[in-house]
């Protein structure tokens, strides 16, 4: 049985899903095509946070199916290939419709984390390939956004 400390995620998430919100609302459609990084654009890296969470949502239906997790479900040690592989279909969106799916997207799984129980999502289960705490792989990609952002004078309203 978890107590409320082992929920704290719900919150976390919670703060990096508005963080999210901000900044997509306070972005043009202009900018939302700027180039975070040689790979990426912001509505590129705001689709690849997308994609993971919807990987979240994927495996949860496991859960709810009362399936086992496989050995397959785990992330690879490294998962460029799998990010360098989806980045062409992630482009391929238009921006805006991007930048909303990944809100929607992160919105419900948020929405679906919370009500999980703590015991089957990492790290409270080392087992299990659901990773309840979305707000830290949010966190590092909305700072990235802001940095660039930043340094080309651009602003979003949380930048």
């Amino acid at each position: 049985m978890s107590d409320d400390s082992d929920r704290a995620y719900i919150a976390e998430n919670a703060r990096q899903l508005e963080r999210m919100r901000r900044l997509v609302d306070g972005l043009d459609d202009a900018t939302l095509e700027f180039p975070v990084n040689e790979y990426w654009t912001v509505a590129g890296v705001l689709g690849h946070i997308a994609f993971w969470d919807a990987r979240i949502l994927s495996l949860a239906g496991k859960l709810d199916r009362d399936e086992p997790f496989a050995p397959s479900d785990t992330d690879p040690e490294d998962v460029d290939w799998i990010n360098d592989a989806s980045r062409p279909l992630i482009h391929a969106v238009p921006a805006r419709e991007l930048a909303a799916l990944s809100l929607r997207i992160a919105e419900e799984t948020d929405a679906l984390v919370a009500t999980l129980p703590p015991d089957r999502l990492w790290p409270f289960d080392p087992e299990s390939p659901l990773y309840a705490v979305r707000a830290e792989h949010r966190g590092e990609h909305l700072d990235e956004i802001e940095a660039e952002l930043r340094s080309r004078g651009s602003r979003g309203d949380s930048v």
